[in-house]
């Protein structure tokens, strides 16, 4: 196996594994839009798995990125640059979020250990909390893999690593997230909606077949890779 079949392989499996975040959806349950979750009674074991799991991706993010930095920098450094600081910015914004949601959990923790709070304050609190973690979701990992299929998905485009059809899909999915991203913003539509889950679906669809593509096939011959062959 050459260096750059390995280099293609480690960045496919990081891709892959960033679809982990699908398995938080049932463990978070409605913590994200269920304001009075810092009072109510219940197990607070689902939120620390999922906020593991984004750990975990927040990590497979920047990976990413790491490992295809040496290679795509040959067709335009600074755009490779810009992809790595787009994706550690990506990752920045999931443990945000994640430490958010782990501190609304220790709140809650210490309301049934008795801390005697006032509830109007603690459902303040807790309101805080939940929106930190939403905005910091629509700007981490709804915003910033927009530009990142923007800057990754022109490079592969133009180097040719992989079949042209897989960078367009992220080249025409990104503008209609960051279009969605913008109607979240300003209330046109909700977070979750058929409109946004919709502008999703292409982005979803660029780095699933870019994972499974680097993993399956690696890079196509490219001059890129030539020199690095071993």
């Amino acid at each position: 196996m050459t260096s750059t079949r390995k280099t293609a392989l480690v960045a496919g499996i990081f891709y892959l594994i960033t679809f982990v975040a699908i398995a938080t959806l049932p463990l978070y349950g409605n913590v994200k839009t269920d304001r009075t979750f810092i009072t109510s009674p219940g197990s607070s074991t689902g939120i620390l798995w999922g906020a593991l799991l984004e750990v975990i991706v927040a990590l497979a993010c920047i990976g990413t990125a790491v490992t295809l930095f040496p290679v795509v920098k040959r067709q335009n450094e600074g755009m490779a640059m810009g992809f790595v600081a787009t994706r550690v910015l990506e990752a920045a914004m999931i443990f945000t979020g994640v430490a958010s949601l782990l501190s609304l959990v220790t709140l809650r923790q210490d309301l049934g250990a008795g801390a005697g709070a006032d509830s109007a304050a603690l459902l303040a609190v807790g309101a805080s909390h939940v929106a930190t973690y939403n905005w910091a979701f629509l700007l981490g990992q709804t915003l910033m893999p927009c530009m990142n299929a923007l800057l990754l998905g022109t490079l592969l485009y133009r180097s040719r690593l992989v079949p042209r059809a897989i960078p367009v899909i992220g080249l025409i999915g990104a503008p209609l997230l960051i279009a969605s991203s913008v109607a979240v913003l300003f209330g046109i539509i909700e977070p979750i909606s058929s409109w946004s889950a919709l502008a999703t679906l292409p982005i979803a669809a660029w780095e699933l077949s870019l994972g499974l593509y680097l993993v399956i096939k690696g890079f196509r011959p490219s001059p890129l890779t030539a020199s690095v062959r071993q």
